[in-house]
């Protein structure tokens, strides 16, 4: 049964405008209550970050959870009330607190602290980063800037494989699954206390590329056909088009998933948000391609009467 993408096109964009205002609406709300629409980690913002894990080698000292309420005393009575903790590991035997930034004394202080109300940390599961403001600062810049030259590079590439409007559209359909990817963040921000750092950067760039790539076939597909059957109706074309790369489309991103959700699963902390990015930003990179950008570019074109100027133009590049 052929499948129409054009006909359920309000249902498609109807979804996306809705995850898309929550996302917003998240990030300003984080404006408001932490002065940035996500929750900047260290990479950015600098301090120093303590993890630290209990020794559970040790008879019961691993016997209860970790309470966030024992760590916050401690850390209030440091003078560092201002800092964030998550209770992280699978059975809550490891703190994570993020603070202002600390000298090895005032580590050393802190960490003696902790250890008399909560018991011995395991010194080989130790870790603390520090990062100064100026560097945070920096990372963050070049990150905008990358994104910012991403985008510009894929809009001259399309333009020039095909037409500014199919570039125009794309970028659009990548914004769509920026703003959710970090609305999503924002969300888990507020509530679960993620923060992001530089490899969140990296998850989004990777993201506009798999976009972009999933996209490009279809645009490839819609040439193709429009120079076989010029007359065709271009809503008509657009369908056949995603009807004839869905399956491709489907069993690429599913693959890239498994691969995901195991290091997700299995790539510890320091690689889970960041799988998590891309699990968000591929489903959403092939749903933008199929049900955005396929639907929006017939719809333009329609609109426009651009499909039998796309169809001789297209026929002479071809040639």
């Amino acid at each position: 049964m052929k499948f129409s993408v054009i006909k359920q096109r309000a249902v498609w964009w109807s979804l996306s405008g809705i995850l898309i205002i929550i996302g917003i609406v998240s990030m300003a709300i984080s404006w408001q209550t932490l002065g940035s629409p996500l929750r900047p980690s260290l990479d950015f913002v600098g301090g120093t970050r303590l993890q630290l894990e209990r020794d559970c080698t040790q008879a019961q000292n691993c016997a209860q959870p970790i309470q966030l309420s024992d760590v916050r005393q401690v850390v209030d009575a440091q003078g560092l009330s201002t800092s964030s903790i998550q209770i992280v590991g699978q059975n809550q035997q490891a703190i994570s607190i993020r603070t202002k930034a600390l000298n090895g004394e005032q580590r050393a202080q802190l960490q003696t602290a902790l250890s008399q109300k909560l018991g011995a940390f395991d010194p080989k599961k130790t870790q603390i980063d520090t990062v100064g403001p100026t560097l945070g600062r920096e990372l963050f810049s070049k990150g905008l800037l990358a994104l910012v030259v991403s985008f510009i590079g894929i809009v001259i590439y399309l333009s020039v494989r095909f037409q500014s409007d199919y570039a125009i559209i794309a970028i659009l359909a990548l914004f769509h699954d920026v703003l959710i990817t970090t609305g999503i963040f924002s969300i888990l921000g507020l509530l679960q206390g993620v923060e992001v750092d530089s490899l969140f950067v990296v998850a989004i760039l990777t993201i506009t590329g798999f976009s972009v790539t999933d996209t490009v076939v279809i645009y490839d597909r819609i040439r193709e056909i429009l120079n076989q059957h010029p007359n065709d109706p271009i809503t008509q074309v657009v369908d056949d088009a995603v009807n004839q790369t869905l399956t491709r489309s489907l069993n690429t991103t599913f693959t890239v998933l498994l691969t995901l959700f195991a290091l997700f699963i299995f790539g510890g902390e320091t690689l889970r948000y960041f799988a998590l990015a891309l699990i968000i930003g591929f489903t959403m990179g092939a749903y933008s391609s199929i049900f955005v950008a396929s639907p929006l570019l017939a719809l333009w074109r329609q609109h426009s009467g651009k499909s039998k100027q796309l169809e001789s133009t297209e026929s002479n590049v071809s040639g």
